[in-house]
């Protein structure tokens, strides 16, 4: 296989447009020195109006001082002389539509079977670190449902932007310095006195009343017999909670580990102040020392309220000097770091760790404390640190359209395990991405074990298993059609797939060229559920030619009385496989050969 992929279609006529730019430059009818950044070649939003789309003599008129749709004919008719080009269009009020040879296509699939598996992975974040943190659930109890579907969409992710080339460190911050933390201790204590033999009657408002606790309480009795029973709490706490922590984070890995997901790091929040250094100290002296931080007082709020607001002299960060609404505390009343004095911290120990990129993935809930990190992120690395902020929907888990009741072992909540061992980890990853992320998600268990077209996860991974059975019938007739992906590979990647001129085949073919750009701009845009959508639409385009060559005959991919063609056909075959095999992997779901 190669180890480096070619540069793909998009990014080949992007260079070519770039190219003419700089022609008519020359020429003298732009300017020097032009910015071609903001230029783009893209998939035309009609079929009808060609293969790509420019927007070059959009976002050049300005510059060269010229009407776009002037700038957009000059740029046109050089185009027109392209060796990839059969036509060129200018429309609207200067948009650049290109339409490819059919050659084009051939050499598309050449460049699926000649890259392999490096087809799709592309160089875009080569010597770009990103860290993205996701998950960080309390340490209170099992992942539920809802955190089920930022995990997988971090995961994602983080897989997503590796492919696109970036350094990425998937990391896990661990809220264990809140009064949350205190609460599960005081949980745990009253399972420690059950396990040694007290009647605690029902759980007090307030407390964690799952059962998941029992262990935690089991565990404390077998390492302390009664003692902490002669002990207050002031001293029984702090090493229940340590342990109840650690037995917390056993059971989340566990949880993850369930779908397949792994952090390279585990940051606690209580270690940026537990340590020898307070680095929340330090990070407050290092903005106050910026004069980013003051000692004042919060006017009252006015229509919506400020957390944290108290009418008294405390200590601000000047937030609005960085784009907030209003500045925010970093104390409270009793000494004590706010949640946000410890996020700054958190945030400027990434930038210190070598991460400029961040990206954080937070519940629903989180939507309105965007603003402030942010600003915070600007004020802590000078504006050179960037975050990114994706909010993950809610989720709505049915059985048949009908809500799913909540789960006895966690008390309150369905978990992600029960979901997990429902209906297994590849449906729950693919269709907690079939849906953009900041969109409510409605999760029917019973639909996701489908077998037809409705159920997206299967026929994703029906078009991969049916074309593995295409290659099994294939060999009745090529006996030396190898059984290995990568000899299968190298057997058919000089099969004259320019005979390949239906339209349904051409089409199949322009989409494969189009999944190189598509990891791309998903992976900027930091959308994986971009990669689930395209899937699923190679997929069917799949599926639909199999169907038409069911109905007419010399339009299936394997022609008895034609070696040649059907070795054509099988690599279309080949190169369906191994995007769905590449994208499945992207989004952590496996790509089987056979569906049982």
């Amino acid at each position: 296989m190669a180890s480096a992929p070619s540069p793909h279609l998009f990014a080949i006529m992007l260079a070519r447009v770039h190219a003419v730019c700089r022609a008519l430059a020359d020429e003298g009818t732009l300017p020097a020195g032009l910015d071609l950044s903001r230029v783009v070649v893209e998939p035309t939003k009609d079929a009808s109006h060609g293969d790509m789309a420019s927007n070059a003599a959009m976002v050049l008129a300005k510059q060269a001082r010229l009407k776009p749709k002037d700038l957009a004919e000059a740029i046109a008719a050089k185009l027109r002389d392209d060796d990839l080009v059969a036509s060129v269009d200018v429309a609207g009020p200067g948009f650049i539509n290109l339409t490819l040879k059919t050659a084009v296509w051939a050499e598309a699939l050449r460049a699926v079977l000649r890259d392999g598996d490096a087809y799709g992975r592309l160089a875009t974040g080569v010597g770009e670190k990103v860290n993205v943190e996701y998950v960080s659930a309390n340490p209170t109890g099992p992942m539920h449902v809802g955190h089920c579907r930022g995990a997988v969409f971090g995961d994602a992710l983080c897989s997503l932007l590796a492919t696109a080339g970036f350094d990425v460190c998937r990391e896990y911050y661990i809220n264990d310095a809140g009064a949350q933390v205190d609460v599960l201790a005081r949980s745990a204590f009253l399972r420690y006195r059950e396990a040694l033999g007290q009647d605690i009657g029902p759980i007090p408002e307030g407390l964690y009343p799952g059962d998941y606790l029992v262990p935690v309480g089991q565990a404390l009795a077998a390492q302390y017999g009664d003692l902490l029973l002669l002990q207050p709490e002031s001293e029984w706490l702090p090493g229940v909670r340590d342990t109840s922590i650690a037995m917390m984070m056993e059971m989340i890995r566990g949880d993850l580990a369930a779908l397949n997901i792994q952090h390279d790091v585990f940051f606690s929040e209580r270690s940026l102040i537990s340590g020898d250094v307070d680095k929340v100290a330090d990070t407050i002296e290092f903005l106050r020392a910026k004069g980013d931080v003051y000692e004042g007082r919060l006017p009252p709020p006015k229509g919506v309220p400020v957390e944290d607001y108290e009418d008294r002299e405390q200590t601000l960060f000047r937030a609005t000097a960085y784009g907030d609404d209003v500045d925010r505390p970093l104390k409270k009343s009793d000494g004590g770091y706010t949640y946000f004095a410890s996020d700054i911290a958190n945030h400027k120990n990434k930038f210190d760790r070598g991460f400029r990129n961040m990206v954080d993935v937070w519940g629903s809930d989180h939507g309105g404390y965007i603003k402030r990190v942010q600003a915070a992120i600007k004020a802590v690395t000078a504006g050179q640190g960037t975050l990114d902020v994706k909010i993950v929907q809610l989720v709505k888990l049915l059985r048949n359209g009908e809500q799913v009741k909540m789960s006895k072992r966690s008390g309150d909540f369905v978990t992600l395990r029960e979901v997990v061992d429902e209906v297994g980890p590849d449906a729950v990853r693919f269709m907690m991405l079939f849906r953009k992320n900041d969109a409510v998600l409605d999760f029917d268990l019973a639909k996701v074990r489908e077998q037809s077209k409705d159920n997206p996860v299967f026929y994703v991974q029906y078009g991969h298993a049916r074309g593995h059975s295409i290659f099994r019938n294939a060999r009745e007739m090529l006996a030396d059609l190898p059984e290995e992906t990568e000899a299968r590979v190298a057997y058919l990647k000089d099969a004259p797939v320019e005979r390949l001129d239906d339209a349904a085949e051409l089409g199949l073919a322009r989409q494969l060229a189009l999944y190189p750009r598509m990891i791309e701009s998903a992976a900027l845009a930091h959308e994986p559920h971009r990669i689930a959508f395209y899937l699923y639409d190679l997929a069917s385009a799949f599926h639909a030619l199999w169907t038409r060559g069911r109905d007419m005959p010399h339009l299936r991919f394997i022609i008895t009385n034609d070696a040649e063609l059907t070795k054509a056909r099988l690599a279309l075959v080949q190169s369906v496989v191994s995007v769905l095999a590449s994208g499945l992997a992207v989004l952590g779901v496996t790509a089987p050969d056979e569906m049982r």
